[in-house]
């Protein structure tokens, strides 16, 4: 980026306090005020800079008691990075492209024959979709977060009515928060649709601007939106000039091909805008965010923002997309996508039969748990701290506190060993939770 954002000097703060438990130090870390007045800034630049440390696996929330460091983890995106397998092999990759390239330096100054990133990625939807993406409707942000908050500065969205699929991907829904969004949930049921009623209803009555749906993935649930869905969806959306933000964040993760059918395929592109990351297929040296819309707009706020992103890394990940090489990695770690999955359904029913509620889901890597009325979740966040399982709260995917009685689980790591007697864990806070209720 042009200037360095005030989240970015608090996320390296914290840093360097994770670092300090790693070797031995205090686990808690300051809480938002504290942190907001030591370093002069607002709340919610803290709660920016947690939350982006919460979902690279390096902080866990435990309601009532604060943040923690959650240490034994490598640095970087470590959640990320060891949940997706197949993810170092296209970072190998990202790094001979780069190093070749800066031997090319020359030729790149000339630009002599080399994509560009927003080639690539407009050529690649293009393929994929019946719409057709021109690179000048393709524009590139360093994270998601930074992103969206210019998104709805461009559209003049900020403290207007937004709608989301629920349970929604927790980085999404903060940015939506500290842009004063009145955000409206709308549940989807186990199969990945939506209440068509309730939705109708909502669209009727209630001043909605933007609608965020999945792409067809829903995330964190794991499960696919039904093409009958999709199709209902378009045509309440069609009878309401309102923006449709699919999110696609999620989409590479299906465990087989992704579905032919896409949400986008079917409203006006007129009202569409389309959210991706390059950071769930390639990895944690690639977490640049990509909006796809043709308003013009759009490209004047992008240009104000004017985001510095490393040119040699753009020129090489464009290389991995026109190439096919992406494409073909990402077979493989489907494959061993589902082949963990399957081992954690395997294991937690072994371990939790019978206590716990879940669905084999049919992508991602988590895997979405509902607990017993009985359990609650907050000591099993805490249990599991620095294990080889990640859990996280229900609640973190819901702004109004829905999802109380649910876990996500992500498996980190490779060894069963370890898994297992991280579920063992999970299972005894689980039990005094319920036996202190």
């Amino acid at each position: 980026m042009g200037r360095e954002f005030a989240y970015q000097v608090v996320y390296r703060y914290l840093v360097a306090l994770i670092e300090e438990a790693e070797r031995g130090g205090q686990p808690r870390l300051p809480s938002l005020r504290a942190l907001s007045r030591r370093l002069r800034v607002s709340l919610a630049t803290v709660q920016a800079a947690y939350s982006l440390l919460e979902h690279e696996g390096r902080v866990q929330s435990v309601p009532k008691s604060g943040y923690f460091a959650q240490v034994g983890l490598q640095a970087g995106r470590a959640d990320v990075a060891r949940a997706l397998p197949a993810q170092p092999l296209l970072e190998r990759a990202l790094f001979a492209h780069e190093r070749r390239l800066g031997r090319l330096r020359m030729q790149l100054a000339r630009g002599l024959g080399v994509p560009r990133l927003r080639d690539a990625l407009a050529e690649r939807y293009t393929r994929s979709s019946h719409q057709y993406w021109r690179p000048e409707d393709v524009h590139l942000g360093p994270d998601v977060q930074a992103l969206l908050e210019t998104l709805l500065l461009a559209l003049a969205l900020r403290g207007s009515t937004v709608l989301v699929a629920s349970p929604c991907c927790w980085r999404i829904l903060r940015v939506l928060q500290r842009c004063d969004m009145r955000v409206l949930e709308l549940p989807l049921d186990s199969g990945g649709s939506p209440d068509i009623g309730t939705l109708t209803r909502l669209l009727g009555c209630e001043p909605v601007r933007m609608m965020i749906m999945p792409s067809c993935l829903g995330f964190p649930v794991g499960r696919l939106m039904p093409a009958r869905a999709q199709q209902q969806i378009a045509d309440l959306l069609a009878l309401h000039p309102v923006w449709l933000l699919e999110n696609d964040l999620d989409s590479e993760l299906c465990f087989s091909t992704p579905a032919g059918s896409r949400l986008r395929d079917r409203v006006d592109p007129r009202w569409l805008l389309v959210l991706g990351s390059l950071e769930a297929t390639v990895g944690a040296e690639a977490p640049y965010a990509y909006l796809l819309g043709g308003h013009p707009a759009l490209t004047d706020a992008f240009a104000l923002r004017a985001f510095q992103l490393a040119p040699t890394r753009q020129q090489a990940l464009a290389q991995m997309i026109t190439s096919g090489e992406i494409d073909e990695h990402l077979g493989q770690m489907r494959a061993a996508l589902r082949g963990r999955m399957v081992q954690l359904c395997q294991h937690l029913d072994a371990v939790l039969g019978g206590q716990v509620d879940f669905d084999m889901p049919e992508g991602g890597c988590a895997l979405w748990v509902r607990l017993s009325p009985e359990m609650l979740g907050a000591q099993a966040v805490v249990a599991t701290a620095g294990s080889a399982l990640q859990v996280l709260a229900g609640e973190q995917f819901s702004v109004h506190g829905r999802y109380r009685q649910c876990l996500a689980l992500t498996w980190l790591g490779d060894q069963p060993g370890a898994l297992i007697e991280a579920l063992k864990s999970l299972a005894r806070a689980l039990a005094f939770d319920a036996i202190r209720r």
